[in-house]
């Protein structure tokens, strides 16, 4: 019987931890994965973080064991859209930080304490919020601005040789600030729809960046800047197909951690 091999089982987990079992069970606790800051603009598709993006991201980092906080900047979105319109919602003004909240089940931080001596990696889900509140390319395309603290934290982690995952329209963050990066936001073409947001890939090269062709499922990994990106909902395809690119994203990011 299993009850009767307690006493003996205990003896030989002694025995194969030194200090007895005591240390057996701490050397587990400091057994520590890797630290990952996620950095949003704000709740919804067209107005802040793709929450679909954000939650696949959030549950890949969980499966790969590591630690997650979650950062956003705190200034007024560039307008606010009714979701069931399409349209903006003129009276209305959001702040980015407390819209990300809802992501984020209350527990985020303001971006300006993000610091690469805290975290192992950082990754930025896409949505519009990208383009429209850590950017103005929603607006002005290759002559863009980066919101500073985003622009401080691309540049930290990439000084620093800690892994930067982005995905749908948020690798165009990269291609701005990290000269000559590779990114892929999928297909350089339509095709028939598939691809609506293709013409993407043009600017990313108007930025100084590399486009690589990439499947919604796939991931393209810039070993030399650490970047990793993944087309996300820049495709129209099937919400797994997307589910798995991201995955693959978060899982090089993981690998290049080493943790």
């Amino acid at each position: 019987m299993l009850t009767s091999r307690g006493p003996a089982l205990c003896t030989a987990l002694r025995r194969a931890a030194p200090g007895g079992l005591a240390s057996f069970h701490s050397s587990a606790r400091r057994c520590r994965g890797a630290r990952v800051a996620v950095v949003l603009s704000g709740c919804g598709v067209y107005d802040g973080t793709e929450i679909h993006e954000a939650s696949a991201v959030l549950v890949h980092l969980s499966r790969g064991g590591a630690e997650v906080q979650m950062y956003a900047p705190d200034v007024p979105q560039m307008h606010v859209i009714d979701h069931s319109k399409g349209q903006p919602a003129e009276a209305e003004s959001r702040n980015v930080l407390v819209e990300s909240a809802r992501i984020a089940r209350g527990k985020i931080t303001s971006l300006a304490k993000l610091t690469t001596a805290d975290h192992d990696a950082v990754i930025f889900p896409g949505g519009f919020g990208a383009a429209k509140n850590l950017s103005t390319f929603a607006v002005d395309g290759k002559d863009c601005k980066v919101n500073r603290e985003v622009e401080r934290v691309l540049k930290d982690f990439h000084k620093a040789g800690k892994p930067i995952g982005l995905c749908c329209i948020s690798p165009v963050l990269a291609a701005k600030v990290l000269s000559g990066a590779e990114v892929t936001v999928g297909h350089e073409e339509e095709e028939g729809g598939k691809w609506p947001y293709a013409g993407t890939a043009g600017a990313i090269k108007e930025l100084g960046a590399k486009h690589c062709v990439k499947e919604v499922t796939e991931a393209h990994v810039d070993t030399k800047n650490k970047v990793v990106t993944t087309p996300a909902f820049m495709c129209e395809t099937a919400l797994h197909h997307i589910f798995d690119g991201i995955g693959a994203m978060v899982k090089n990011v993981l690998k290049l951690t080493g943790k």
